[in-house]
C-alpha cells in the first residue's frame, strides 16, 4: 500500500437508514485506524457537518455494532446542506479540524450532496451505497437490501399461513418507490400469484386474467406482492378494483412499511458493508474522489458518483418470466 495522502477522514450516514450501515461505519473506522488515519464520526448526516457535531472514533468506539440495524451516527435529510451557505459552514468545520476527506454512506441524495460539495471545495469524497431499494448503479447489491428482502419474505410467509387457512387474497405492499427489486425477489421467494412493480407496465386486465387462471388451476388463496411505487394506483385501489371484479373474494391489504428498514443485518449485508467500508478508505488513500465503492462479481470496484446517480440497476427480465411461470 502506498503512503496515505490523507491524515484525517470523516464518516457520515445520510438519508434513509438501512441494516448494515453500522457494519460499514465499523469497517471505515477500523481500516482508518489500521493505516494510522484519524477518523471522525459526523452525527445526523450533513446536518452534523454544518452544526459541527463531530466525534473522534477509534476501534473501541465501534465494538459490538456490527450486529445492530440502523446507524449509531444517526441519519437525517439535510435541507440546509442544499444551500450554498450551509455547505460553506460545513466546509469551514472540516477545515477547522483538518479533515481531508469524507466517506458518505447513503443513497442517491447522499451522493448528490457529496458530489456538489467536492466540486465546490475540493474535499475528497467516496460514497458507500446504503439503501434497501438496491437501485444504485455500480454495485451488485446495496447495503441493507439482503436484510430487507429476508424481512419481507419472513412477513409474507406468515401472511401466507393466514391466507391459506381462510382462502383469502392478500395484497402485500413492500418498499420500493422507484424500484421493484424487493417486490420481485420476495414475490418469487414466497410463491406470489402476481408481482406488481414500477418497471413493468401492469394492467388491471392482466391482474384479473391471472386471478381467472389461478381459479381454473384450483388455487383457493393468493398473495399479490406490490411495490410501493407501482404505477397502477395505491394498493387500496387495487384491492377495491379486484373486489369489484371478483365479489366473492375475501380480500385483505397489508402494508409492510418500515419494518423492512430495521433489524439485525444479514450475514451478506455485514460482509458487504465490511468490504465497502474497507474499500472506501483504501480508495481515498489511493487518491480516488467523487466515486462510489461497490462490489461487482465479488470484486471491489469504484464507479464515478455521476454514473452511480444517473444510471440504475436494471431488473433481471428472466426473473419476471420465472415469476410468471412458477406462480400457477
Amino acid at each position: 500500500m502506498s503512503e496515505s495522502l490523507i491524515s484525517k477522514i470523516g464518516v457520515l450516514t445520510s438519508g434513509g437508514d438501512s441494516p448494515g450501515m453500522n457494519a460499514a461505519i465499523r469497517a471505515v473506522v477500523r481500516t482508518a485506524n489500521h493505516y494510522n488515519i484519524e477518523c471522525y464520526g459526523i452525527r445526523e448526516g450533513y446536518n452534523g457537518l454544518i452544526h459541527d457535531d463531530f466525534t473522534r472514533m477509534g476501534p473501541r468506539s465501534v465494538k459490538n455494532i456490527i450486529t445492530e440495524g440502523g446507524t449509531i451516527l444517526k441519519s437525517a435529510r439535510s435541507l440546509e446542506f442544499k444551500t450554498t451557505e450551509g455547505r460553506k459552514k460545513a466546509y469551514e468545520n472540516l477545515v477547522k479540524r483538518g479533515i481531508d476527506a469524507l466517506v458518505c454512506i447513503g443513497g442517491d441524495g447522499t451522493f448528490r450532496g457529496a458530489k456538489i460539495f467536492s466540486e465546490e471545495y475540493g474535499i475528497r469524497v467516496i460514497g458507500i451505497p446504503g439503501t434497501i431499494d438496491n437501485d444504485i448503479f455500480g454495485t451488485d447489491n446495496t447495503i441493507g437490501y439482503d436484510t430487507a428482502l429476508n424481512t419481507a419474505m419472513d412477513a409474507i410467509d406468515k401472511i401466507r399461513d393466514t391466507a391459506t387457512s381462510h382462502n383469502r387474497v392478500f395484497f402485500v405492499e413492500v418498499m420500493g418507490r422507484d424500484a421493484g427489486f424487493i417486490a420481485l425477489n420476495s414475490g418469487i421467494a414466497t410463491g406470489a400469484l402476481d408481482i406488481l412493480i414500477p418497471e413493468k407496465k401492469d394492467s388491471i386486465e392482466e391482474l384479473f386474467a391471472t386471478f381467472e387462471k389461478a381459479e381454473k388451476a384450483g388455487k383457493s388463496s393468493s398473495i399479490v406482492v406490490v411495490a410501493e411505487g407501482e404505477q397502477l394506483g395505491s394498493i387500496y385501489d387495487l384491492a377495491k378494483a379486484t373486489k369489484n371484479g371478483f365479489p366473492d373474494y375475501d380480500i385483505r391489504v397489508v402494508v409492510l412499511g418500515h419494518i423492512q428498514r430495521g433489524g439485525s443485518p444479514s450475514c451478506a449485508d455485514r460482509v458487504l458493508a465490511s468490504q465497502l467500508g474497507y474499500g472506501a478508505v483504501i480508495g481515498l488513500m489511493e487518491g480516488q474522489t467523487k466515486v462510489m465503492a461497490g462490489m461487482q462479481s465479488n470484486k471491489l470496484v469504484y464507479t464515478p458518483i455521476e454514473e452511480a446517480i444517473k444510471k440504475h440497476n436494471e431488473i433481471d427480465k428472466n426473473l419476471l418470466t420465472i415469476s410468471e411461470i412458477l406462480a400457477i
